[in-house]
């Protein structure tokens, strides 16, 4: 009985002490991921969904325009892989970044909004010739007037609320590139959002809806992160709103570590291709982990930030070589989340007028 009074004590105790051994700084992170990004393979994630391989650009194209406003020295990854993904869908066409089943459409604004987020961040920080940009912005604008209820598809009858936000965000980080105003469109989105996209048991944004509107799938993790942090462009208060709900039905944590559910308790959804399976019993989800990283950043939510983090040096298995940093957990994908979450502000810093944007005056 001694002997395992004391070994109970000696496991409560390291139990309560384990998280200060995983209680990395992020912003040491920075660099290190960075340089990995610099040199991902993102051509490896088509195997599994070609969709990765555009949101991994995007993500990466985002991380590295933040970086540059503070160090010029991005600039070039900023451009290269702007240029070359919207080079690689021209050539290869507008299914290329889509799975199997949309391969009948003809545009997608998955395809255009992440296109387009990452051409008007290009021309936010690095200027230059805007052409391509303003045919992507053309494209977007037909697909919000044609779409019932303004609110478009990413494959046929199939709208996401992740790739709505991320086509409203290009549309607003190019008004600052190119001086235009698209505030009626995201005003027409906004009403509409709130009109048919709530879901009514825990009022969250739902994640997908099919043309017209009608939900098909509940609140997701890992849209309403992102979601929310673009929100913070186009309606601060509804994005306080969708974070604050998120973390309330998603949040878990203990003994110093955090973790997101990918769906709150009210509605079970399926594991899907992108979220991944969740793990029983902790609800722990890694696609809505990742991005819970870059909603607590961008919401300044110090505490669960550092839980997140410290759950991501113990579970992600860290690989540091020749200074470059990748975990071993994840893929290109992952860590390009990772590293936006860590640097994410000073474009929409720029965006929202906070702070100069370089590319907007040339």
């Amino acid at each position: 009985m001694r002997k395992l009074l004391v070994f109970s004590v000696a496991l409560a105790v390291w139990l309560c002490s384990v998280h200060v051994f995983f209680s990395a700084d992020p912003q040491s992170l920075i660099t290190p991921l960075a340089h990995g990004q610099l040199d991902a393979d993102r051509s490896a994630l088509r195997a599994t969904n070609p969709e990765w391989d555009l949101m991994a650009r995007m993500f990466a194209t985002l991380a590295f325009a933040n970086l540059s406003l503070g160090d010029p020295g991005y600039l070039p990854a900023v451009r290269r892989l702007a240029d070359e993904t919207e080079r690689l869908e021209r050539e290869h066409g507008p299914t290329w970044f889509l799975l199997p089943y949309g391969r009948t459409a003809t545009r997608s604004l998955f395809v255009d909004g992440e296109i387009g987020l990452m051409l008007a961040a290009r021309q936010v920080v690095a200027g230059g010739d805007p052409a391509a940009l303003k045919a992507r912005v053309a494209a977007l604008e037909q697909q919000f007037a044609e779409a019932p209820l303004a609110l478009p598809e990413s494959y046929p009858d199939e709208g996401w609320t992740f790739c709505n936000t991320v086509a409203l965000a290009a549309l607003t980080v190019s008004d600052a590139a190119l001086g235009t105003d698209h505030s009626a469109l995201t005003a027409r989105w906004l009403a509409s959002a709130r009109a048919n996209l709530v879901d009514p048991k825990s009022g969250m944004l739902v994640t997908s809806f099919h043309r017209g509107g009608a939900h098909r799938d509940g609140p997701e993790g890992s849209t309403l992160w992102l979601s929310a942090h673009i929100l913070q462009l186009l309606d601060p208060a509804l994005a306080a709103g969708q974070y604050a709900l998120a973390r309330q039905h998603l949040r878990h944590h203990a003994l110093g570590f955090g973790w997101a559910a990918e769906w709150p308790r009210a509605w079970q959804g399926p594991a899907d291709i992108d979220s991944g399976p969740s793990i029983p019993l902790l609800d722990a989800n890694a696609g809505s982990s990742g991005l819970a990283l870059l909603g607590a950043a961008a919401f300044s939510d110090q505490t669960y930030h550092r839980e997140l983090v410290r759950s991501l040096e113990l579970a992600a298995f860290p690989v540091r070589r020749d200074g470059a940093l990748r975990y071993s957990a994840g893929n290109a994908l992952a860590d390009s989340v990772v590293l936006y979450s860590l640097v994410q502000g000073p474009l929409w810093a720029c965006v929202k007028g906070g702070r100069p944007c370089p590319g907007s005056r040339s």
